[in-house]
């Protein structure tokens, strides 16, 4: 490169200080337009194998163009000059703010991926009766899945009344956490206590005992 320097007149060697790092920034950007549109197209065709709703492909597609678009400024300004010490301070500053902010909304980031495991795993599906339960001993939340956004699994209560309707929002991170119980078909319907008392107080009282006398024998 210096002998080619050597080798041109003086005008054109002024002119390469332009040249040079103007064409290395435009390839720059081109490598980061490519590669945002090849990863793109990756999730996107990944979306459609393992359905993914739309509601979670568009977050990661943003989480990828910012990532490329940090990147990319970041060997931009290397390339005008900007010093590699000043490069790395700001970059350590904006990843210690980025891991205060990662580590206060964990809940929330636990359930973002919790439901990308919903829907890669597939542990149930819309339409299926499940309930989660902290052991396999003890009853909890049953119903039939209705929704699975990014942050809920909400249920059709199973355990409402016959002439009410109630929804039950599960975390999706509650969903890793807990035992699952999946029913082929519909759950059996629970026996509410008020059901119970009645049918007690409309069975026929038991006999009292007969205590032994005189006149009768054991």
């Amino acid at each position: 490169m210096q002998l080619l320097k050597t080798r041109l007149p003086d005008w054109v060697q002024d002119w390469l200080e332009v040249i040079i790092p103007g064409t290395q920034i435009l390839l720059i950007l081109f490598v980061a337009w490519l590669l945002q549109r090849v990863l793109r197209r990756i999730v996107r065709r990944a979306s459609a194998h393992y359905q993914v709703p739309d509601e979670l492909v568009v977050p990661m597609n943003g989480l990828i163009r910012w990532l490329i678009i940090a990147s990319a400024a970041l060997l931009v300004l290397e390339r005008m000059g900007v010093s590699a010490t000043v490069l790395w301070t700001a970059f350590t500053g904006f990843a210690t703010v980025g891991a205060v902010a990662f580590f206060a909304a964990w809940s929330v980031l636990s359930n973002l991926f919790c439901a990308l495991l919903i829907f890669t795993v597939r542990p149930f599906k819309i339409g299926d009766y499940i309930e989660v339960l902290d052991t396999a001993e003890k009853p909890g939340a049953k119903g039939r899945v209705v929704d699975i956004n990014l942050l809920y699994t909400t249920l059709e209560d199973h355990g409402a009344a016959a002439d009410q309707v109630a929804w039950l929002q599960i975390p999706n991170a509650l969903v890793f956490q807990r035992v699952v119980r999946r029913f082929q078909g519909v759950p059996p319907p629970p026996a509410h206590p008020a059901n119970t008392a009645e049918a007690a107080e409309s069975a026929p009282a038991a006999p009292p005992p007969v205590t032994p006398g005189p006149f009768n024998t054991p």
